[in-house]
């Protein structure tokens, strides 16, 4: 069993034209419970996630960023405003909660691979059980996009066998069997060590070059945002809304080589005063509430 290093040559891909998995989230409010009483975890949020770039959302936690994902992925409704996939309306006026569909596609900070079902067994799963494939495509293309993913010589091994940084990134190309407009990622490397997650986000970098799918990506790891992120939305404490958003403007494609640059640590340094302030007051925040 080999899994092998990501081809580098694939950056090649970064120029290429991308017209669609831009999301707009316009003036959203969520109210969890009455609307006089109840907990106003998003208020009046507005930015965007440009088609064909990794948008990262950071803040304190509880903020409210979960929240605005699920509303993406049709997992809870809004209280008002309006979230745009491309031209499509996803919930807005009249239509408060968005219908879950196979463009936008989440993999969760737990995982979610069958136990008992081999890695690409896994991977071809959703295009099999919707119709969208018959199995010998299926295989075929689960083959090759593992093979680009760097999980040649894993595909009949079940994910109890790999490990936990690999289970992420069959999980990623699991996702991207259903050719989602966005990814939507919410901390996927929050539980792992510091030496697998630089080696996962290089890798996670290969696969976007590789496809030039949106990602809208949630962290609590100011490194891992600017190093990922073409834009880093950064989030006021609950009730949610931007805070300040960067355009990171550290050209792609990016290696590790980066975090060493003075333009890095500066917007290190930019991102850590805006999180720390927030912070406090989320701290403080709790301090009352006890």
């Amino acid at each position: 069993m080999s899994v092998e290093p990501a081809v580098m040559a694939s950056r090649s891909a970064v120029a290429q034209p991308v017209r669609q998995g831009g999301v707009r989230i316009n003036d959203v409010v969520k109210i969890y419970g009455a609307k006089d009483t109840g907990l106003l975890a998003v208020d009046h949020c507005t930015f965007e996630v440009p088609p064909g770039e990794i948008t990262v959302c950071v803040g304190p936690s509880g903020c409210g960023k979960t929240t605005l994902l699920n509303a993406i992925a049709g997992f809870h409704s809004i209280t008002s405003g309006s979230i745009y996939l491309d031209d499509e309306m996803l919930c807005g006026p009249g239509k408060l909660k968005a219908q879950p569909g196979p463009d936008r596609i989440v993999v969760f900070q737990n995982g979610a691979l069958f136990p008992w079902k081999t890695n690409i067994e896994n991977v071809t799963f959703g295009p099999i059980m919707q119709g969208v494939m018959p199995r010998a495509e299926a295989d075929d293309k689960a083959r090759a996009m593992m093979a680009d993913a760097g999980l040649r010589g894993i595909e009949h091994n079940y994910p109890g066998e790999i490990s936990s940084g690999v289970r992420r990134r069959v999980e990623i190309v699991r996702a991207l069997m259903n050719n989602p407009k966005i990814l939507l990622l919410d901390e996927p490397y929050r539980a792992l060590d510091s030496l697998t997650k630089s080696v996962m986000h290089e890798a996670l970098l290969e696969i976007f070059y590789k496809n030039r799918v949106s990602i809208f990506f949630i962290t609590h790891d100011l490194e891992e945002a600017i190093f990922l992120g073409h834009k880093v939305v950064i989030m006021t404490t609950r009730p949610c809304r931007p805070k300040k958003i960067l355009d990171i403007d550290i050209p792609h494609p990016r290696d590790y080589s980066v975090l060493t640059t003075k333009r890095f640590r500066e917007f290190m340094e930019e991102t850590v005063a805006a999180v720390h302030e927030e912070a406090i007051k989320a701290f403080a925040a709790g301090e009352k509430e006890r």
